[in-house]
């Protein structure tokens, strides 16, 4: 029996990678073929979706203050992930409009590590995406220096940040503080805050976030954490290596992965790029469903375009439907032509 994996991101206020995954299985199982699920992320939201989803919960300060009961998880390994979105989280806050993007603070992402670490962790993975904050992490720098260093020495826990940016420090209030509903007079003013953040930063913990890539994510927090001797690593990189994405490409004899939507900036550290590169190191044939194909990238990959191959109404109505329906008709093709 040949082996199709499945390996997609979310499709982003569609479908969950797990959700996306299971579509592209019930295809491959009605045409007889074995299927292997491994959802996937970059470092943003979908990560705890990516390891098996949460299994603990904590009740940790919100954006805005106000308590949020945020889920995480612990695996039996001793590795716990933590999402940065569901404690400190621009949704939480209400979405740009709703959001203080000046007192909107980090501490929660702090106290989700805290709550890890007292569990037992000896390896925490922080995803940083979809923050509403930009505090420069030092709310969470305050929660968790005294338990730093964070560089899994001397029975110390690690602890990595899984960055899908390499936005510097100072410009993450420029870069993203328009989205989280900052003015532009509140930019400047959140840009020297960060400013003096990196200087404290520098002289208390000796770490110079200048020359670190992706310390701006999430506002800034990744420099915080980084101050605290945590490692920033490209957020697919590690996603794929903990998730074992080339053992099962090994055994794999097609793959199929697919996001929302497949423009340039698949190809620049996200899941699809980095599944499309996988797959082509190995020699297996990949298949790309998205809801949208920009038209510049179209080349780049076999790909399918929901919203082209099924109209807009099925596309948006039913995407777990036509990722299937795409899935099994390019399975029907690849047997075409193996005979």
């Amino acid at each position: 029996m040949k082996t199709l994996l499945a390996a997609p991101d979310k499709f982003r206020g569609s479908a969950s990678a797990p959700e996306v995954a299971a579509a592209i299985a019930a295809a491959a199982e009605a045409a007889g073929w074995a299927c292997v699920r491994l959802p996937l992320a970059d470092g943003g939201e979908g990560t705890l979706d990516a390891f098996g989803g949460p299994n603990r919960s904590t009740r940790v300060t919100g954006p805005l203050g106000t308590p949020v009961d945020a889920p995480w998880r612990m695996g039996d390994d001793g590795v716990a992930v933590v999402e940065s979105a569901r404690a400190s989280g621009l949704e939480l806050a209400g979405g740009a409009e709703g959001n203080d993007p000046v007192a909107a603070t980090s501490r929660g992402t702090g106290e989700l590590v805290a709550a890890a670490l007292a569990e037992g962790a000896r390896r925490v993975i922080v995803s940083l995406g979809g923050s509403a904050t930009t505090d420069g992490g030092f709310d969470t720098v305050e929660v968790l220096e005294a338990f730093a260093p964070f560089d899994g020495r001397d029975g110390r826990a690690e602890v990595l940040v899984a960055c899908d940016v390499r936005t510097p420090f100072r410009e993450a209030a420029v870069v993203f503080g328009p989205q989280k509903g900052a003015t532009p007079e509140q930019v400047v003013e959140l840009t020297a805050r960060l400013d003096r953040l990196a200087s404290v930063y520098q002289r208390r913990y000796g770490v110079d976030l200048a020359t670190i890539p992706g310390s701006g994510a999430a506002g800034g927090l990744g420099g915080g954490l980084a101050a605290l001797g945590a490692r920033l690593v490209p957020g697919f990189e590690l996603i794929s290596s903990q998730a074992g994405l080339d053992a099962a490409l090994r055994s794999a004899d097609a793959v199929v992965t697919g996001e929302g939507k497949l423009d340039a900036e698949s190809f620049n550290g996200k899941v699809v790029g980095g599944v499309l590169d996988r797959a082509a190191a190995h020699g297996v044939p990949a298949l790309v469903v998205a809801g949208a194909v920009e038209a510049d990238v179209a080349g780049r990959a076999t790909a399918v375009s929901l919203l082209q191959e099924f109209g807009s109404d099925a596309a948006w109505g039913d995407p777990l439907g036509c990722i299937e329906r795409a899935t099994t008709a390019w399975l029907r093709k690849e047997e075409e032509a193996r005979v």
